[in-house]
């Protein structure tokens, strides 16, 4: 008999840590405070704007360099919120974190993967990870899948003496390693950076504002010598050409663009982390706002995790066998027992006397059933799925029936020869046990949810395909009626699989390789698909999804590959989830309009003014004040105004389709209203009022546009912005500050015509959009 496994003992482990041999490569789950500054603070952006500031100052008074102020403010709103999200992150990974179990002085206990040493003998079980790479010391019929690292979707048997690698995980069987690599040379720690790390790449969104930031970025380079031409040659001196260079450029940079989309990522990240739900892929967040699929398994998910025993069906190849000593010694054979024959000992608690184990079958997904051959002649016993251990018998077909109650149902079988070389042919069913699913209670409201918002579900499960069509069907989810055995399903016609996958709702008897290709089937026609597991039959499928969903009580295996973990196993969380990913993308495209429209016109009105050798009409400080009414602040409050439109491709050509026209509409107004307002006074001062007039109507409304659907919120947002703004205007002290002088009412009224007019052609160009394409602006489906 091997000697018993004691592991390090204390002083080992003591002297392990001092010279420095630990796994001390935490998983990264955020940024860190040094990052989140870096990336907030020092941007191209900031950069410009930053040059300008300090030029600004020098030259000008302090009024004209405010938009400065409002650079620093933004930063620092940036840094608050993303350090809030931090916070929140690494407060769940600690949360979610899976413990190992090592042993230590021959007493087993679970600790942090950082605190593994070299040398450790850590313990392993179904559904656990290999935190760091080893050398097997125990097997018990232990089975390791590599996927992850190799991409063969096959268990390895392991034998001890056979190294294993961190990042896989066991899926059947027990047994122990010792770690021979930790830290830094353990495979373990790339795999975390490249998983685990918060992070924003691969994103549509930003890869689209990045684009569109480039886009202007090449604007501003003609732009900016005309810019600086025209204004030092027509401005009456040097500070005054300066001030307005400075008012022309500072407008064209769509700076608070970057800054609400990291704020709105990193305010969705803390409002799901109080749901409990961690993300730890920020990407994940926009791929929510897109899923327009949900593949989900029964177990965890419609129906509690825990079973109850309901009874034993004795069939005719009983031939006196006592079902309930066998169940207890079967029972007391699992070292590591799943939910279902958790059940089964709670009901017959073991050892059974005179019933030795010799070789033990772990239940495995792939065969379906586990196993036990026993000592002193009393046979092979095996437990599992009927349809697989009775296959083509009367027994399957009275478990089938049974199934179609909802109930779970075993089988309990004898096998001829010893477990480990069982052959279909020498199976003979003795029993039928049937255990109780307890159905969620708020499972009906979120499929509700998801019918409501046109997301399709599909149940994929291992169990029987009438079994999960009852329990599906309990739940008045639609297809459930005509559910499918994933055994009929065609192997080698990819387009009929994938037709088939797209047409059915519930699937039963799936093997963790089919789960993993019905994602891809429907992928293949165009679905963005969302799994949530909790199994390590899942891993495979959850890996391979556009989203993976794991429960926090799930095994370590699935949490480390799934995007978000929730935390407290609250299917219905999901919904909640889903509307999150889609206020957060719809929202950053709605106030993305703004900005951009300001980046347009600004542009539009350097080169008007260039080509006509006049004198830029606005100083910074005018700039800075429409800017902050039409855009700074309205857009901070759309940005996080609930959202419930599904995220579709192409959000740079459609937010472009709206910005370049809308922006040219009042580059142009404005230009005339100052064109008009100086020909007839003659006077710069009273047509830089006029024209500011004229573009702070324009610019409100436009905000309205991009607001739509208005409700109450939005209508006080957008009367307050008018109250401020007929405030700066009509106290002494507001029109001081902005440098402001109104002519005769003729003139500034024939602004605010102007204004109109071009208030008509955005409302005309607005309803044109939203009638021939995917609307610019979420649609009137929100909530408001």
């Amino acid at each position: 008999m091997a000697e018993p496994l004691t592991g390090l003992s204390a002083d080992q482990v003591a002297r392990r840590v001092a010279a420095g041999e630990v796994n001390d490569v935490p998983a990264k789950t955020s940024r860190s405070m040094a990052e989140i500054v870096r990336a907030n603070v020092l941007t191209p952006f900031n950069a410009i704007i930053g040059t300008l500031f300090v030029i600004m100052l020098v030259v000008g008074p302090i009024q004209d360099s405010l938009f400065g102020f409002v650079i620093v403010a933004n930063s620092a709103i940036g840094i608050l919120q993303e350090w809030r999200a931090k916070q929140t992150l690494d407060s769940l990974a600690v949360v979610g974190e899976a413990r190992p179990r090592v042993l230590r002085d021959g007493v087993e206990r679970e600790v942090g993967s950082e605190q593994i040493v070299l040398g450790d003998v850590i313990l392993l079980g179904p559904g656990e990870r290999i935190p760091v790479d080893g050398k097997v010391v125990r097997a018990d019929a232990l089975e390791v899948d590599e996927s992850l690292l190799t991409g063969e979707s096959d268990a390895v048997l392991k034998h001890p003496g056979d190294a294993v690698m961190s990042g896989s995980f066991a899926v059947a069987g027990g047994g122990a390693f010792e770690a021979t690599k930790v830290g830094h040379q353990a495979y373990a720690a790339r795999l975390a950076e490249e998983a685990q790390k918060f992070t924003l790449v691969d994103s549509e969104l930003r890869n689209g504002i990045n684009k569109i930031l480039k886009y202007m970025i090449w604007l501003m380079i003609p732009a900016g010598i005309l810019q600086v031409v025209t204004q030092l040659h027509h401005s009456g001196g040097v500070r005054s050409g300066i001030s307005r260079t400075i008012a022309g450029l500072v407008p064209m940079v769509p700076e608070g663009l970057v800054l609400l989309t990291s704020v709105a990522f990193a305010v969705g990240v803390i409002r799901l982390g109080q749901r409990n739900c961690l993300v730890q892929e920020l990407p994940a967040i926009e791929g929510l706002a897109r899923v327009d699929t949900v593949c989900l398994d029964k177990t965890g998910t419609l129906t509690e995790g825990g079973m109850a025993f309901d009874g034993i069906t004795t069939l005719a190849g009983a031939d006196g066998a006592d079902v309930p000593v066998v169940l207890a010694a079967l029972g007391a054979a699992e070292e590591r027992p799943n939910a279902t024959m958790q059940a089964v000992i709670e009901r017959f608690p073991g050892p059974a006397a005179g019933w030795t184990g010799e070789k033990v079958a772990p239940f495995s997904s792939a065969r379906k059933w586990s196993g036990v051959t026993f000592a002193d002649g009393r046979g092979t016993w095996l437990v599992g799925a009927p349809d697989v251990l009775g296959r083509g018998t009367p027994a399957a077909t009275q478990a089938e029936k049974l199934g179609s109650t909802g109930l779970r149902v075993l089988m309990l079988a004898r096998a001829d020869g010893p477990v480990d070389a069982v052959i279909e042919g020498s199976i003979t069913p003795v029993a039928l046990i049937t255990l109780r699913q307890r159905i969620r209670s708020d499972a009906r409201s979120t499929l509700d949810y998801f019918d409501k918002q046109n997301v399709t579900l599909k149940v994929i499960s291992g169990d029987n395909a009438v079994s999960v069509g009852a329990v599906a069907g309990a739940l008045d989810l639609p297809g459930a009626a005509d559910p499918m055995d994933a055994r009929t399903l065609p192997e080698d016609d990819a387009e009929t699989f994938a037709a088939d996958v797209d047409r059915h709702s519930v699937f039963g008897r799936v093997t963790p390789q089919q789960k993993r290709e019905m994602v891809t089937a429907l992928q293949s026609r165009g679905h963005t698909v969302a799994m949530t597991g909790d199994g390590v039959n899942d891993v495979l499928a959850l890996k391979d999804a556009d989203i993976g969903v794991a429960m926090g009580s799930g095994a370590g295996a699935t949490k480390a590959v799934a995007q978000i973990v929730l935390l407290d196993d609250r299917f219905a969380t999901l919904p909640e989830v889903v509307a999150e990913g889609r206020r957060v993308i719809g929202n950053i495209e709605r106030v993305a309009n703004l900005f951009l429209v300001k980046s347009v016109y600004s542009f539009v009105l350097v080169i008007l003014v260039g080509i006509f050798q006049l004198q830029y009409p606005f100083l910074p400080r005018h700039t800075t004040l429409i800017a902050a009414l039409t855009i700074g602040i309205p857009a901070f409050f759309l940005a996080l105004a609930p959202n419930y439109e599904r995220a579709k491709p192409g959000f740079v050509r459609r937010v472009l389709r709206f910005a370049i026209p809308a922006g040219l509409v009042a580059g142009t107004e404005v230009f005339i209203a100052y064109w008009v307002a100086r020909a007839e006074s003659g006077s710069l001062a009273q047509a830089q009022t006029t024209a500011m007039v004229s573009l702070f109507a324009c610019s409100l409304y436009i905000v309205q546009l991009v607001a739509r659907p208005i409700v109450w919120w939005k209508v006080v947002l957008i009367a307050s912005m008018a109250g401020l703004f007929v405030l700066c205007v009509a106290l002494p002290v507001g029109r001081s500050i902005f440098d402001l002088h109104f002519g005769s009412w003729y003139q500034w009224s024939t602004g605010l015509g102007i204004a109109a007019i071009s208030c008509v052609a955005l409302e005309l160009l607005w309803r044109y959009l939203s009638a021939h394409s995917a609307s610019p602006a979420p649609r009137p489906s929100e909530a408001g």
